[in-house]
């Protein structure tokens, strides 16, 4: 795919085969357009848990390195979330790069954040109660989201949920080297999708871009990382966790053993393995609740 251009990969993946999957019931799920520019819109997915609310909320962004995936992508995971964890899952279809590089896709999604806390209300959700989180890329969105909220005196977050997430463009680490082939994210292809994302090397020294390259982590909230034991991203997943933990902030990493990267939301190939990391993600987010 690496030597492919970005549009002709995406036509190529809309023509693969979908696999039969379990999609866990739930009262509702509603597509919406949302401002989030003077002009623009983007398109969330809205699940709502069965239940009388108003329930927690959980923001939630695609990975598909900030140029492929949509809202079909985590689809299934999305709707077990929702009833897992008892929360209203937002998805979010922030607009893809290189048609629109950094730093829009992120500016998406912190809109997106800042409208499901203005339209808590009218969706059923708790405004005091969000959770964002995602998976590669979109965890990358999710800890970018976190810092931008944290500089800009944004909605309050209550934890960040990162999967396996991008928290550095240096392609480099041991883990980079150990898994940079056949393992689900070649090396070469991560590059490829860092190189359609930023405008230059400004950008990827960007703590919004790495937030591995951040120099302040403080006050920003607890945080679950979880990795794939054989994928590149692994060591700067790892690393930010303990960036984040010297920082002061409260940190849980799990590591899912013998995983590849993208195995979250292939439920038609990891059902057990998504389920597993979605019950993690349910007894995190209530401990986190009685520790608030």
């Amino acid at each position: 795919m690496h030597e492919m251009e970005p549009q002709a990969v995406r036509e190529m993946m809309e023509l693969a085969p979908h696999l039969e999957v379990e999609l866990a019931p739930l009262a509702k799920v509603e597509d919406r357009l949302i401002a989030v520019g003077s002009d623009e819109k983007v398109k969330v997915r809205i699940y709502t848990p069965e239940g009388q609310g108003p329930f927690p909320m959980f923001v939630y962004y695609h990975g598909g390195g900030w140029v492929l995936g949509d809202l079909e992508t985590a689809d299934a995971s999305c709707r077990m979330l929702a009833k897992q964890t008892n929360r209203i899952v937002v998805s979010v279809d922030y607009r893809l790069a290189p048609e629109y590089k950094f730093p829009i896709p992120l500016e998406d999604s912190y809109a997106a954040l800042k409208w499901v806390h203005e339209h808590a209300d009218n969706i059923n959700g708790n405004a005091s109660d969000i959770v964002v989180g995602g998976d590669s890329a979109g965890g990358n969105l999710s800890a970018a989201v976190s810092l931008l909220s944290r500089d800009h005196q944004g909605p309050p977050i209550s934890a960040q949920v990162l999967i396996y997430p991008v928290t550095d463009l240096g392609y480099d680490t041991a883990s980079y080297h150990e898994f940079g082939r056949g393992f689900g994210l070649d090396r070469e292809l991560m590059i490829w999708f860092g190189k359609h994302y930023i405008n230059g090397e400004d950008d990827a020294r960007s703590q919004y871009v790495s937030p591995l390259r951040a120099d302040n982590l403080s006050n920003l909230p607890p945080a679950l990382v979880i990795v794939a034991e054989n994928d590149v991203l692994r060591d700067e997943g790892l690393a930010f966790a303990e960036k984040l933990e010297a920082a002061g902030v409260q940190v849980v990493t799990q590591t899912e053993k013998g995983l590849v990267h993208g195995y979250f939301t292939n439920m038609g190939v990891f059902p057990e393995q998504v389920k597993g990391t979605i019950s993690k993600i349910d007894r995190y987010l209530s401990e986190i609740k009685v520790g608030n």
